[in-house]
């Protein structure tokens, strides 16, 4: 990894976590603020960008239209585009999880920011927001 350059797959309950109407600041928020500010490139393909569009519009999280827009479009103009590496993990426990974890093996030193650790084999590059925030070095 060169510099400060982190890139990483950003699970969509991250996402959703960052993007809730009431959330203060938080780990998801922090990391979410980290993309925006050049410090995490994110890694996507278009089967995350359509989850992505997918969950966030949905009406039990009242995430208005355009901060969705944003953050999707962000992602699309700022991030690094990838068709997933085949990972012979096994069975995941929700099998759309597959494909952040299969974008993530498609870029070397990549993370997997998730919130469902538990969801995905256990390895070094899968992390939870607050570790992306202690990998980060932000304050807590």
């Amino acid at each position: 990894m060169e510099g400060n350059e982190i890139y990483a797959v950003i699970d969509t309950n991250v996402l959703v976590s960052a993007l809730l109407p009431s959330q203060k600041v938080s780990n998801p928020t922090m990391v979410l603020q980290e993309v925006f500010r050049g410090r995490i490139t994110p890694v996507y393909n278009e089967e995350i960008l359509d989850e992505y569009l997918e969950v966030l519009s949905r009406d039990k999280f009242h995430i208005h239209p355009t901060n969705i827009d944003i953050v999707v479009n962000y992602i699309k103009s700022k991030g690094l585009k990838l068709e997933r590496t085949k990972s012979w993990e096994g069975v995941f426990p929700d099998p759309k999880d597959v494909v952040f974890y299969e974008v993530t093996l498609s870029k070397d030193d990549a993370y997997l920011v998730t919130g469902n650790i538990k969801h995905f084999p256990k390895k070094p590059f899968v992390v939870t927001p607050a570790e992306m925030v202690a990998i980060l070095g932000l304050p807590k």
